[in-house]
């Protein structure tokens, strides 16, 4: 399936709750409960052949066929490496995440977060696992991927070397759930391999569905005591870090018993009055659960003495827990990073908590139709995709008294750690944000142009361009309409991404899309915008066009438009040999497209959203074609599905074909015979 029909499937499947957590799109098409039962009903252990017990499962250089970094390596399921083995322990703890020869510290750190948040931790490992109930060595996990849920199915083979896991592991070896884990998000991103190298906001956010933002902490916003607080009224997940300058340092001791190189917990934030001023307070976790700072408002620090008995009761616990206040001040000096990964307003249950409101789109980029780099190309900048954002509510408390709408802007590019193995990696991106001039206020159909961007600033743009996954940032405006544009830092790079927003109050998020009744009232004005400064159409141009409108129809089925078939519609209706569709041509391409849908809703009587073999004879036939059976069959043999059904785009395919080649004719019948001649160059020029 393209990648178009692909992203009109997935849209669909969408509409109807797929790929949410609690119906996880099925990875691969394994299904988990089918794929138990079979084992256990034919008494064995299942065996995966989607990530098989091979090297090439492991990586592809460091760790590929050929390294010997794979020597001596076996693959063992737990019941062979203990006698006793658990799939979790009472509850999961961050000693059960400890790492192996592997450099996916981002990856763990993120997993030791979950084991701080139960709730979180259940929409990504499923109960119900164990190696004593229903055991059939199969077990599965869910993650967040680019807007949807996807459920992860593995065996419980896992490399070893001398009887011990090369990779995760538990302190204490019999536990092994993380181990599990790493093997299927090993899985869904090709290898073992794949997962050498990241952020820790990555895991994040594929565990959570959220969106991480990163504060560096010795530039922080004058505002983050307040964003710290409003993530937290949010169930947000925040964690803080100290540097490490070497390797001897990582979780070192500090005097004030802070610990270098290691994850720590953000878990509330409070004011106090404290001898006539207010003091900002932060609480944090150290997950050993033991070793807690010592300094001011330390559990037994003599600062608890001057606030209210209320203040004390309600904050102070002399415990040796792991967790423990400080001064935001000192948080400020003490700690190097603060991530923040804002949930979605679906992984947060009761009314306890604020939510966000979000917004997202998925879209790419092309090279020479959409992909037109950064502002410092400023003669293709304006190619890329466009996205107009409506903030019309401001924030509750704005900062510094004036009013503003809070939003974070998250543009992520997609799939690139899973085709490390071909040799791709990251692109470097990031995104530019603009007012909306007030001429185009509350109009859908906007995309502006060479000469806007050229006499006009951004209001706010991405804090840098980077080759990282995901770039994102934090923003207050003033109410209006702004455009958001995303974009590689250089022209011409091929991508797929996915951008969200979330809002502190809700906002009209749209892609600049095309809108069918403006096709029809407006169409030349339109035509202007839609083909560019070339002012033609493309395939590529068209692709994009045909399917957005079809994405939007339930009455029709259709794995939307090929860029083969775009192809054949430009090469059939260009007149003037371009290549590309001129005004003219694009209308009647366009005219003809409304004709056929009309004609295709007409006869598909059972309205199954198709056509079978005898509607697409009655279609074929009311189109104005009178054919042979054995050409009606060539047409079903060509144009069906193997189902022998034909789906919308495969229908005005056919007919634009049959239209093109009966005019063919007419004009070569110089004298009305119903036959012609013709020479080898003149069947060329019919079929090229």
């Amino acid at each position: 399936m393209s990648g178009i029909a692909s992203k009109l499937q997935h849209n669909r499947e969408r509409s109807h709750g797929i790929g949410s957590n609690s119906h996880a799109v099925k990875y691969l098409n394994q299904d988990y409960e089918s794929l138990r039962r079979s084992c256990l009903e034919g008494g064995r252990l299942f065996e995966d052949d989607c990530f098989e017990a091979l090297p090439s499962s492991l990586g592809y250089n460091e760790l590929g066929p050929n390294s010997y970094k794979i020597r001596g390596i076996t693959w063992k399921r737990p019941t062979e490496l203990c006698s006793n083995p658990k799939f979790i322990v009472e509850n999961a703890t961050r000693t059960d995440i400890c790492q192996g020869a592997l450099g996916d510290c981002w990856l763990l750190a993120a997993i030791a977060s979950l084991t701080l948040n139960k709730q979180v931790l259940s929409r990504v490992v499923p109960h119900d696992q164990s190696f004593e109930e229903n055991y059939a060595g199969i077990f599965h996990f869910e993650f967040w991927q680019f807007g949807e849920w996807v459920d992860v199915v593995v065996d419980d083979r896992l490399p070893t070397r001398d009887g011990k896991l090369l990779f995760v592991h538990s302190a204490e070896g019999s536990e092994f759930w993380s181990a599990l884990l790493e093997k299927a998000y090993a899985k869904l991103n090709g290898c073992y391999e794949a997962l050498s190298g990241g952020s820790t906001t990555e895991g994040f956010e594929d565990f959570t569905g959220g969106i991480a933002e990163r504060h560096d902490l010795s530039r922080a916003d004058p505002h983050l005591f307040k964003i710290i607080k409003k993530a937290l009224d949010r169930g947000s997940l925040l964690g803080c870090s100290i540097d490490i300058t070497s390797a001897a340092d990582s979780e070192a001791v500090t005097y004030r018993k802070l610990v270098k190189g290691h994850a720590y917990s953000v878990t509330g934030a409070e004011q106090v009055e404290y001898r006539g001023d207010t003091v900002q307070l932060i609480r944090i976790r150290n997950p050993w659960g033991q070793v807690e700072w010592n300094g001011a408002w330390s559990d037994t620090s003599s600062e608890w003495r001057y606030v209210s008995d209320d203040d004390r009761r309600r904050l102070t616990n002399r415990a040796e827990d792991g967790e423990f206040w400080m001064s935001f001040s000192d948080f400020l000096r003490q700690y190097s990073r603060l991530e923040i990964c804002n949930l979605t307003p679906d992984a947060l249950t009761g009314d306890e908590y604020k939510k966000w409101a979000e917004s997202e789109f998925e879209d790419t980029w092309r090279k020479g139709v959409s992909a037109g780099g950064c502002r410092n190309y400023p003669n293709s900048f304006w190619m890329n995709p466009q996205f107009v954002i409506k903030l019309d509510e401001v924030d509750d408390d704005p900062d510094d008294g004036e009013e503003g709408c809070t939003f974070i802007v998250g543009l992520m590019q997609k799939n690139k750690r899973r085709m490390r193995k071909k040799g791709e990696d990251m692109e470097t991106i990031g995104f530019a944000i603009y007012e909306l001039p007030e001429e185009y206020s509350g109009k859908r159909q906007v995309h502006l142009k060479k000469n806007f961007f050229l006499y006009n600033c951004s209001a706010a743009r991405s804090e840098t361009f980077i080759n990282l996954r995901e770039v994102c940032n934090r923003f207050c405006l003033p109410p209006g309409e702004y455009l958001i544009i995303p974009s590689t830092f250089e022209p011409n790079k091929n991508g797929d991404f996915y951008m969200r927003v979330f809002s502190e109050k809700q906002a009209d998020f749209q892609y600049v899309d095309i809108d069918e009744d403006d096709i029809c009232d407006r169409f030349k004005r339109l035509f202007e915008k839609l083909a560019g400064h070339d002012v033609e159409i493309s395939a590529f141009e068209l692709q994009r066009i045909l399917n957005r409108v079809l994405v939007k129809r339930d009455d029709i089925k259709t794995t939307g438009f090929s860029l083969s078939t775009c192809h054949n519609m430009v090469n059939l209706l260009d007149k003037d040999g371009s290549g590309k569709l001129g005004l003219v041509e694009f209308k009647i391409l366009w005219a003809k497209i409304e004709k056929f849908l009309d004609l295709y809703k007409e006869r598909d009587t059972d309205q199954s959203g198709c056509m079978n073999s005898s509607e697409m004879r009655m279609a074929v036939e009311a189109a104005g074609f009178s054919l042979n059976n054995p050409l009606h069959q060539i047409i079903v043999a060509r144009y069906s599905e193997p189902c022998l059904t034909i789906d919308f785009d495969n229908f005005v395919c056919c007919l634009i074909r049959l239209g093109m080649l009966f005019k063919t004719f007419k004009t070569m019948d110089k004298d009305g015979s119903g036959v012609i001649e013709l020479g080898f160059m003149e069947v060329m020029a019919c079929f090229c």
